[in-house]
């Protein structure tokens, strides 16, 4: 199993960790719900450095990223960045992923823990015109702050102006005195904040410079089970929970990040989803009696048929009631349509909601 440059610190700190995608991570410090709310409320810092980076550099980097993503990283300008996926050859998903755009021909692609040499492998494949490609993913820390207080926190350690820096963009430059610090106004919690990516070597003096920035504002280490509520409120999809090797973006709603102006992989596959309509739906639902959703379990109609899948669900911090995302077929995919979730073998009401499920 492998570790992160702050492995240690999270032991010390008495973090429960447990085996994620094939690192020791802290999955909890104090509890899922103060962390939770400590993210919502004020700020929190997590430490996701599994993540995988992969640079891509030449005059051919962007059209190897257009070939193999979804999404048109065209319209990308320097110091932007993009949410996007890599479709398969079956329709399905490999991963989805950041890309960002550093300069004209140099960009920086962000991808799961789990799916970083399988997504190496895919892009590898795909390189037919000697784009130079380089796995940071050992070499490199990454720190997402995140929260309504992350910004004032920050502004402490650095000259950049974090408020200048808009939403999906980032800034190179110093940060708690280190060099060629990534900047991104990025994360996955829908409550605000940076992602900050660098070289391991200054993992501790980061941690800890943050958390001394932060004091008065009682930031603390947030784990991987509030990170997953987290996002599970605002409806952001899980690889291998919501999407994976068999959904396609359009059943996973993710039409928004396919665009059909260009070629990529598996195209024309991926259009007749969009134009003849897909026979399931990724919907989210809240619960309407008490019980909590879980991953795998059956979503049924009134008749008592199976029409579907939970992906992820949980008992909602923010909301203090039980959510969950699932694939469902399509003539149930209508917001406030009543379905039932099966749980120890009873159907438990439930009803079709949109997402985010926690509005700003």
């Amino acid at each position: 199993m492998k570790s992160t440059s702050l492995t240690n610190t999270h032991i010390a700190l008495g973090a429960k960790m447990v085996p994620f995608a094939g690192y020791n991570m802290p999955v909890s410090y104090k509890g899922l719900n103060e962390e939770h709310q400590v993210v919502r409320t004020g700020v929190g810092v997590f430490d996701v450095s599994h993540m995988g980076e992969f640079i891509l550099k030449g005059p051919n980097a962007l059209d190897l990223i257009q070939r193999v993503t979804s999404n048109d990283a065209a319209v990308l300008t320097d110091g932007k960045a993009q949410y996007s996926c890599l479709p398969n050859n079956d329709g399905g998903i490999v991963d989805d992923l950041l890309v960002y755009k550093v300069d004209a021909e140099t960009y920086m692609l962000v991808v799961n823990a789990g799916n970083i040499d399988k997504d190496w492998n895919w892009i590898s494949k795909h390189n037919t015109d000697g784009v130079d490609m380089k796995n940071i993913s050992d070499d490199t820390s990454l720190l997402a702050v995140q929260g309504p207080k992350a910004i004032d926190a920050l502004q402490k350690l650095t000259d950049v102006k974090l408020a200048d820096i808009p939403y999906y963009s980032f800034v190179k430059g110093k940060f708690n005195g280190i060099d060629n610090v990534v900047i991104s106004n990025t994360g996955y919690t829908g409550a605000g904040g940076f992602e900050l990516y660098f070289e391991n070597q200054y993992a501790q003096k980061m941690w800890d410079g943050i958390f001394k920035a932060g004091e008065e504002f009682n930031i603390k280490p947030i784990g991987l089970g509030a990170r997953d509520t987290l996002r599970l409120e605002m409806g952001f999809c899980l690889y291998g929970n919501d999407i994976d090797d068999t959904t396609s973006p359009i059943e996973a709603g993710l039409g928004w990040i396919t665009k059909f102006n260009k070629d990529f992989t598996n195209k024309a596959n991926i259009e007749q989803h969009k134009l003849q309509g897909v026979s399931k739906k990724l919907v989210g639902f809240e619960m309407i009696d008490r019980g909590i959703p879980r991953h795998d379990y059956p979503i049924a109609d009134a008749s008592g048929a199976i029409i579907g899948k939970v992906t992820s669900g949980t008992q909602s911090p923010s909301l203090n009631k039980a959510i969950g995302l699932g694939y469902v077929k399509a003539e149930f995919s209508k917001a406030d349509t009543e379905i039932f979730i099966i749980i120890r073998d009873k159907p438990i009401k439930a009803k079709v909601c949109k997402i985010p499920f926690l509005k700003k």
